[in-house]
This record gives structure tokens, sequence and C-alpha cells, in this order.
């Protein structure tokens, strides 16, 4: 899968560069800020986009912004947002698209490479990834409620919790050993316990979560 990296910070840039490459994807590209990214994707049309949130100049939301450009207009191109802070908001309006391929990440998630790599992966492939730190404070605040979430035992919480992150029921079941029967009847319980419609799509049945839980 080709790739292609904004990070303003040189020794992060380079340091993704070569991790990628020796986990088999092609990086395309590496750029220093939002302008180059978007030229670079146009000209190279990568597969998937590594973007830091902020970039020069004013470091504030140019790769958000870059970033929902990119999907806009190339939507067969992934994209990887990463964040140094938990930004609910960022998130949100990131996977508040018409289709998955897209993902929000902490830097600190980039020091396990096993899994950063399968997060790009399976966003290449249409599927979300959500950073877990996210989704836990948007469940925890959520089951702060009598409604809904509060009324979750804790094994669907557990369930709940993965399913916006962006987990497919496979991975759920073999994560908390559970057969995949059980998980998709957690999930069907869920979907009652908080009024939300049955779809077999990854990424809707996240964008379905997440706004459940940010409301």
């Amino acid at each position: 899968m080709r790739v292609v990296i904004a990070e303003d910070e040189a020794l992060l840039r380079q340091g993704l560069a070569l991790m990628l490459r020796q986990a088999g994807f092609q990086v395309e590209g590496t750029v220093a800020d939002a302008e180059r990214l978007i030229k670079t994707v146009a000209e190279r049309r990568p597969d998937i986009v590594v973007t830091d949130i902020r970039m020069p100049p004013t470091f504030t939301d140019e790769g958000m912004v870059a970033a929902l450009h990119i999907r806009a207009a190339f939507p067969d191109t992934a994209v990887m947002v990463l964040s140094q802070y938990v930004q609910r908001g960022y998130a949100r309006e990131l996977l508040d698209t018409p289709s998955g391929g897209v993902g929000y990440l902490l830097k600190q998630r980039i020091s396990d490479a096993d899994s950063f790599c399968d997060a790009l992966r399976r966003i290449a492939a249409g599927g979300t990834a959500l950073d877990p730190e996210v989704v836990s404070m948007m469940v925890d605040r959520a089951g702060r409620s009598e409604e809904g979430v509060g009324r979750l035992t804790p094994r669907q919480r557990e369930v709940l919790t993965l399913m916006a992150q962006g987990r497919s029921n496979g991975w759920i079941a073999a994560h908390l050993f559970l057969s995949e029967k059980a998980v998709v009847q957690h999930t069907s319980n869920i979907y009652d316990a908080l009024g939300l419609p049955v779809d077999a799509d990854d990424h809707r049945r996240v964008l379905a979560v997440l706004r459940y839980l940010a409301h």
C-alpha cells in the first residue's frame, strides 16, 4: 500500500517513514506542511495519508482541514489523523463522512508499530480506527446517565467500547474470548438499549454509536 506522511517534526516524520517501509508499506512522499500534503496527494494519489493535526503556519488545525479536503476530493484515499491530545470534536468531524477509510489516533500509539500498522490497513480496507482514549472518555461520560449506556452490563460496555473503536465482530470475539455469535447477541442488545438501528456496515455502526455517545 502507498502512503504519504505529513508531519512537521523531522525526526518523527523520518521515523514514521522508516517504520512503515519496514512493515511493507510504500512511502510515496513525506511533507512538513498541509499545503504540500494536498499537492502531493493530488500528484501521487496514495492509498493512505498519515497526517498530524497541528501543522505550519499556525499549528492549529491545518492538518485536519487538509484531511477533510482530501476525503472530499479523493474519497478512495484513506486518512489517518494523529493528535498529541484527545480532541473529541476533531474525531467526530473526521468520522462524520459518508464512507469509512478514516482514523484518529493519539501519537503515542505510534510506539506500538504492529497495532498502528494494523489500524492503517484497516482504514485502507474501508474501516474505521478511533483512539481507545477518546472512546473510553465518551463511553464513561455517557455511562453516568441512567439511560442508554448506563443500563448496559459491564460486558456490553466492553463490546460497545470496541465497536466504537471500529473493531469488527470477529476481532471483538477474539479479543474478549467470546464466540462471534455471542458478540452478535451483545451488539443486538446494545442497539436495543441505545435505540439504534441494526446495521451490518462497520463504519455506519461506528457513526451511529459515536453520535449516540456525543449527545
